[in-house]
């Protein structure tokens, strides 16, 4: 059985996008997704530079744009029995799954980057992640600090949230055994502080129609899969401010017997995770169009 993942923020890099808009009908399906989504997204993904992209109101919808183009890109996309995205990467995988539309997708995640931006900037917040170390010990340290366990993304990495001035005092007494890695992100996103976003996504989602998911699609909130459009839409919602437990949607992979994994593009990260949670599962990191042959070969060796 294999899947679809989907990446979240930070997966972006300055460019990542040119060669894709080297394929027919390329340039003109990302113009959609930009008016869609309020952002000149052609720009941001082949001219502008690493201080641009990281804008939460430009990475997400570039991300989603990205994640979105480079699915239909992919010739045996149906084969793929179960879609998943980490925080952002939902709003791909709903659309992969025929959940939302992709204009309803795009348009949602342009508000949900610009509302997320807004929440940020009204404190000094941030993110860090937690490599290695017992993730009770990181936890009771967070919980010390006034910190937020905001990603739990398995294979030994935990993300932080919260006040940069916590933040900074984590680095400097980090727990035995961890290393603790600033990220370059505007604020503490999967928290408390992002409850006014919550709210703005809230009031237009539930103007949003839903459908039915045509494939298997499992939820950040706790690993388990959902097979209602309606709840998943709400879950879209609320996860804003709720921590990413993508170790919980790596576990009921395992469980429902997942033999390979497709990771679209920028990917390179749910791979890199996959690969210590899930070891001997093959994976597929669609990181430009030349990747797109060995996703295809994957997904028609696939048994679901």
């Amino acid at each position: 059985m294999i899947i679809a993942v989907f990446p979240g923020q930070g997966s972006q890099s300055p460019g990542f996008l040119a060669p894709w808009l080297e394929r027919e009908g390329a340039r003109d399906r990302l113009g959609e997704y930009s008016e869609w989504a309020g952002v000149d997204l052609v720009a941001a993904g082949t001219e502008w530079d690493a201080q641009q992209i990281r804008d939460t109101k430009v990475a997400q919808p570039l991300i989603v744009a990205a994640s979105l183009l480079s699915w239909n890109a992919l010739e045996s996309r149906e084969k793929a029995v179960g879609v998943a995205g980490h925080s952002v990467g939902e709003f791909a995988a709903a659309a992969a799954a025929g959940i939302l539309s992709e204009e309803d997708a795009l348009r949602l995640v342009g508000l949900r980057g610009r509302a997320m931006a807004e929440a940020a900037a009204a404190a000094e917040t941030g993110m860090s992640a937690v490599i290695g170390g017992d993730e009770a010990s990181v936890v009771s340290r967070l919980e010390e600090l006034d910190l937020t366990p905001a990603n739990y993304n398995g294979g030994g990495q935990l993300v932080a949230a919260g006040s940069l001035e916590a933040l900074q005092r984590l680095a400097a007494e980090p727990v035995p055994g961890t290393r603790v890695i600033p990220l370059q992100v505007a604020g503490a996103f999967h928290t408390r502080y992002m409850a006014p976003a919550v709210a703005t996504l809230r009031d237009a989602a539930g103007r949003v129609a839903t459908n039915e998911p045509a494939q298997r699609i499992w939820t950040n909130r706790d690993g388990s899969a959902v097979d209602s459009g309606a709840v998943y839409r709400d879950l879209l919602v609320e996860q804003v401010a709720a921590p990413v437990r993508w170790d919980l949607c790596m576990a009921s992979f395992a469980e429902a017997g997942v033999t390979g994994i497709v990771e679209l593009s920028p990917a390179g990260t749910l791979v890199g995770l996959a690969k210590r949670a899930l070891r001997g599962v093959p994976g597929v990191a669609v990181k430009t169009p030349d990747d797109l042959a060995s996703a295809d070969a994957l997904l028609n060796g696939s048994r679901a």
